[in-house]
């Protein structure tokens, strides 16, 4: 009836904070509120498969959370379920038990997001802050402490007073010795704050990316080298 309308409109509009534009027209809505009126939409009636594309796009960082926490709300029960597609690693970190990850179409992964990191994560990143921008001399006594700690660390890009490494798997025998090591660097040089973590989904994506860009190189070279054969077996009468 009219009343359990309302107080679910109620409901909906407060978890995903748009009760003040309630009142005004969708066309003169912002695309963020746009969004989550899309998504209010998808849950009335309560069904029991949603299909969402992009459900955070558009939207600050603050509507971001409130929406992705609305989205594990709904879905919680076994009942009902949702597929999400999504370019951002961060939306599908934030809101999904399983992912899949395809890569020029085809499908290279699914799994938890923990299973993906362990199995095609490749590792750690390792993110320094220094108090000041490096200079070359610095750089190099820095980088000598951390293959001292990770025998085989590659060098990423690095911005102004941030440094960064990939830290393969092999070199991390213990996790606490790794900070404890760690932590006797930051003190012997000028180390603000780093941080050491497990590869992020947006990584294990990229690390995809590049083998099926390989393959996909690979296969190119195949046809060419099997097409150039063929030209020169061929008998012309």
């Amino acid at each position: 009836n009219e009343s359990d309308l309302k107080e679910v409109i109620k409901c909906i509009s407060s978890a995903l904070d748009f009760k003040e534009q309630l009142q005004k027209k969708v066309k003169k809505l912002g695309a963020g509120i746009k969004r989550k009126l899309c998504f209010a939409l998808s849950m009335l009636g309560s069904p029991h498969i949603t299909l969402l594309d992009e459900p955070s796009t558009g939207m600050d960082p603050k509507a971001k959370q409130h929406i992705w926490k609305a989205i594990r709300a709904a879905f919680k029960s076994k009942k009902r379920a949702a597929i999400l597609t999504t370019h951002y690693m961060e939306e599908a970190e934030a809101v999904c038990d399983r992912v899949a990850i395809l890569v020029s179409g085809k499908l290279r992964c699914i799994g938890t997001v923990q299973h993906l990191k362990t199995k095609f994560g490749k590792g750690y990143f390792l993110e320094m802050k220094l108090k000041e921008v490096p200079d070359l001399q610095m750089k190099e006594q820095l980088q000598r402490a951390v293959l001292h700690i990770f025998p085989n660390a590659r060098p990423q890009e690095s911005f102004s007073s941030i440094l960064s490494y990939k830290i393969p798997k092999e070199d991390v025998h213990s996790l606490a010795l790794s900070f404890s090591r760690l932590e006797e660097a930051k003190h012997a040089f000028n180390i603000e704050e780093y941080s050491f973590s497990q590869a992020t989904l947006e990584q294990v994506f990229v690390e995809l990316a590049k083998e099926q860009e390989e393959e996909d190189s690979f296969g190119t070279l195949n046809s060419m080298l099997w097409w150039e054969r063929t030209q020169g077996e061929r008998v012309v009468f």
